[in-house]
Protein backbone atom coordinates (compact mmCIF):
# COMPACT_ATOMS: atom_id res chain seq x y z
CA UNK A 1 0.00 0.00 0.00
CA UNK A 2 1.70 3.19 -1.15
CA UNK A 3 0.14 6.24 0.43
CA UNK A 4 1.15 9.63 -0.92
CA UNK A 5 -0.93 11.93 1.31
CA UNK A 6 0.79 14.67 3.25
CA UNK A 7 1.78 13.88 6.82
CA UNK A 8 -0.21 15.27 9.72
CA UNK A 9 1.00 18.26 11.72
CA UNK A 10 4.14 17.55 13.75
CA UNK A 11 5.26 14.79 11.37
CA UNK A 12 8.05 15.08 8.79
CA UNK A 13 8.48 12.99 5.67
CA UNK A 14 11.74 12.57 3.76
CA UNK A 15 11.16 13.12 0.01
CA UNK A 16 11.32 9.93 -2.08
CA UNK A 17 14.03 11.38 -4.34
CA UNK A 18 16.44 11.30 -1.39
CA UNK A 19 16.40 7.51 -1.70
CA UNK A 20 17.01 7.24 -5.46
CA UNK A 21 19.96 5.23 -6.80
CA UNK A 22 21.00 3.69 -3.49
CA UNK A 23 23.59 0.96 -4.08
CA UNK A 24 22.29 -2.60 -3.64
CA UNK A 25 18.78 -1.40 -2.74
CA UNK A 26 16.51 -2.35 -5.67
CA UNK A 27 13.48 -3.00 -3.48
CA UNK A 28 9.98 -1.63 -3.96
CA UNK A 29 8.55 0.60 -1.25
CA UNK A 30 5.52 -0.49 0.77
CA UNK A 31 3.68 1.68 3.29
CA UNK A 32 1.08 1.07 5.95
CA UNK A 33 -0.63 3.56 8.24
CA UNK A 34 -0.18 2.90 11.97
CA UNK A 35 -1.94 5.40 14.24
CA UNK A 36 -1.76 8.12 11.59
CA UNK A 37 1.93 7.56 10.82
CA UNK A 38 3.28 6.15 7.57
CA UNK A 39 5.53 3.14 8.20
CA UNK A 40 7.72 2.05 5.30
CA UNK A 41 8.63 -1.59 4.86
CA UNK A 42 10.17 -3.98 2.39
CA UNK A 43 8.20 -7.11 1.49
CA UNK A 44 10.30 -9.42 -0.68
CA UNK A 45 9.93 -13.09 -1.55
CA UNK A 46 6.99 -15.47 -1.88
CA UNK A 47 3.86 -14.02 -0.23
CA UNK A 48 2.77 -17.49 0.92
CA UNK A 49 6.05 -18.22 2.74
CA UNK A 50 6.34 -17.70 6.50
CA UNK A 51 7.84 -14.23 7.02
CA UNK A 52 11.18 -13.30 8.47
CA UNK A 53 10.73 -9.95 10.20
CA UNK A 54 14.03 -8.04 10.04
CA UNK A 55 14.15 -5.30 12.69
CA UNK A 56 16.98 -2.78 12.57
CA UNK A 57 18.52 -0.76 15.36
CA UNK A 58 20.01 2.74 15.58
CA UNK A 59 20.98 4.62 13.49
CA UNK A 60 20.08 2.22 10.70
CA UNK A 61 16.96 1.41 8.63
CA UNK A 62 15.89 -1.36 6.22
CA UNK A 63 18.95 -0.57 4.09
CA UNK A 64 20.90 -2.54 6.71
CA UNK A 65 19.40 -5.78 5.37
CA UNK A 66 20.05 -5.11 1.65
CA UNK A 67 22.64 -7.94 1.44
CA UNK A 68 20.69 -10.48 3.54
CA UNK A 69 17.33 -10.13 1.79
CA UNK A 70 18.39 -11.46 -1.66
CA UNK A 71 20.03 -14.55 -0.09
CA UNK A 72 16.99 -15.26 2.11
CA UNK A 73 14.58 -14.78 -0.80
CA UNK A 74 16.72 -17.09 -2.99
CA UNK A 75 16.30 -19.72 -0.24
CA UNK A 76 12.51 -19.38 -0.52
CA UNK A 77 11.82 -17.04 2.41
CA UNK A 78 9.61 -13.97 2.59
CA UNK A 79 11.42 -10.98 4.13
CA UNK A 80 9.66 -8.06 5.82
CA UNK A 81 11.93 -5.17 6.86
CA UNK A 82 10.18 -2.14 8.37
CA UNK A 83 11.78 1.22 9.04
CA UNK A 84 11.08 2.36 12.58
CA UNK A 85 9.35 5.73 12.84
CA UNK A 86 12.11 8.33 12.61
CA UNK A 87 14.27 6.22 10.30
CA UNK A 88 14.63 5.62 6.57
CA UNK A 89 11.48 6.10 4.51
CA UNK A 90 9.10 6.06 7.50
CA UNK A 91 7.62 9.26 8.93
CA UNK A 92 9.64 11.25 11.45
CA UNK A 93 8.25 13.02 14.49
CA UNK A 94 9.20 16.71 14.58
CA UNK A 95 9.69 16.80 18.35
CA UNK A 96 12.34 14.62 19.92
CA UNK A 97 10.31 14.30 23.14
CA UNK A 98 7.52 12.56 21.19
CA UNK A 99 9.74 9.47 20.86
CA UNK A 100 9.86 6.84 23.58
CA UNK A 101 10.66 3.18 23.91
CA UNK A 102 6.96 2.44 24.43
CA UNK A 103 6.08 4.52 21.34
CA UNK A 104 8.29 2.28 19.17
CA UNK A 105 6.84 -0.87 20.72
CA UNK A 106 3.28 0.35 20.12
CA UNK A 107 4.06 1.33 16.53
CA UNK A 108 5.71 -1.99 15.66
CA UNK A 109 2.91 -3.88 17.43
CA UNK A 110 0.46 -1.98 15.22
CA UNK A 111 2.61 -2.73 12.18
CA UNK A 112 2.59 -6.51 12.76
CA UNK A 113 -1.18 -6.43 13.18
CA UNK A 114 -1.80 -4.05 10.26
CA UNK A 115 -0.09 -6.26 7.71
CA UNK A 116 -1.43 -9.40 9.42
CA UNK A 117 1.80 -11.32 9.83
CA UNK A 118 1.67 -14.86 11.23
CA UNK A 119 4.27 -17.62 11.80
CA UNK A 120 6.98 -14.97 12.03
CA UNK A 121 10.66 -15.57 12.52
CA UNK A 122 11.95 -12.41 14.19
CA UNK A 123 15.54 -11.45 13.37
CA UNK A 124 16.46 -8.38 15.38
CA UNK A 125 19.55 -6.46 16.35
CA UNK A 126 20.50 -3.53 18.54
CA UNK A 127 17.39 -1.43 19.41
CA UNK A 128 15.44 -3.68 17.07
CA UNK A 129 15.89 -6.42 19.67
CA UNK A 130 14.72 -4.23 22.56
CA UNK A 131 11.61 -3.33 20.57
CA UNK A 132 11.10 -6.58 18.66
CA UNK A 133 11.30 -8.93 21.65
CA UNK A 134 8.64 -6.88 23.45
CA UNK A 135 6.41 -7.02 20.35
CA UNK A 136 6.97 -10.79 20.19
CA UNK A 137 6.06 -11.24 23.87
CA UNK A 138 2.89 -9.17 23.43
CA UNK A 139 1.89 -11.18 20.32
CA UNK A 140 3.13 -14.72 20.93
CA UNK A 141 0.45 -16.15 18.63
CA UNK A 142 2.05 -14.33 15.65
CA UNK A 143 5.64 -15.59 16.19
CA UNK A 144 7.38 -18.96 15.80
CA UNK A 145 11.08 -18.20 16.18
CA UNK A 146 13.51 -15.57 17.48
CA UNK A 147 17.06 -14.75 16.39
CA UNK A 148 18.85 -11.97 18.30
CA UNK A 149 22.05 -10.45 16.95
CA UNK A 150 23.92 -7.81 18.94
CA UNK A 151 21.04 -7.26 21.33
CA UNK A 152 19.06 -8.47 24.29
CA UNK A 153 16.79 -7.20 27.02
CA UNK A 154 17.84 -5.08 30.00
CA UNK A 155 17.96 -6.97 33.28
CA UNK A 156 17.20 -3.94 35.45
CA UNK A 157 20.39 -4.41 37.46
CA UNK A 158 22.29 -1.30 36.37
CA UNK A 159 24.85 -0.42 33.72
CA UNK A 160 27.35 -3.17 34.61
CA UNK A 161 24.72 -5.86 33.91
CA UNK A 162 22.66 -4.01 31.29
CA UNK A 163 22.04 -6.99 29.01
CA UNK A 164 21.41 -10.67 29.53
CA UNK A 165 23.66 -13.09 27.75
Amino acid sequence: MNESHNPKSGVLRTPDDCFENLPDYPFGANYVDVDGLRVHYLDEGPKDADPILLMHGEPSWSYLYRKMIPALVAAGHRCIAPDLIGFGKSDKLALRNDYSYQFHIDTMDGFVKAIDLKNITLFCQDWGSLIGIRVLIDNLDHFNRLIVSNGGLPTGHGASEAFMG
